[in-house]
């Protein structure tokens, strides 16, 4: 079963690996999606899979990798077709 989520996460998320670090995690977990810079400072991110992989990504999302400062996040369900793995944008 396929469960999509898109979260956007904010706060320092920019220039400190938060997509390459997100894209392991989610490939860890073998989720599906893509995280991606925003024009506003934010990063976006599709995560799909089983339900309880894609909640532990977003507990990830939370903190994100040491560098990041996450201020931020806000999660809600996708109706998104879970595209073929995951990738940066």
């Amino acid at each position: 079963m396929s469960f999509c989520i898109k979260c956007w996460v904010s706060g320092r998320v920019q220039g400190v690996f938060f997509r390459a670090s997100a894209r392991e995690q989610a490939q860890s977990l073998g989720l599906s999606g893509y995280a991606r810079n925003l024009s506003d400072g934010r990063v976006e991110v599709l995560a799909c899979g089983e339900p309880e992989r894609v909640e532990r990504l977003r507990e990830w999302l939370a903190r994100g990798p040491s560098a990041a400062a996450v201020e931020g996040l806000e999660c809600s369900e996708s109706g998104a077709l879970p595209p073929h793995g995951f990738r940066t944008l």
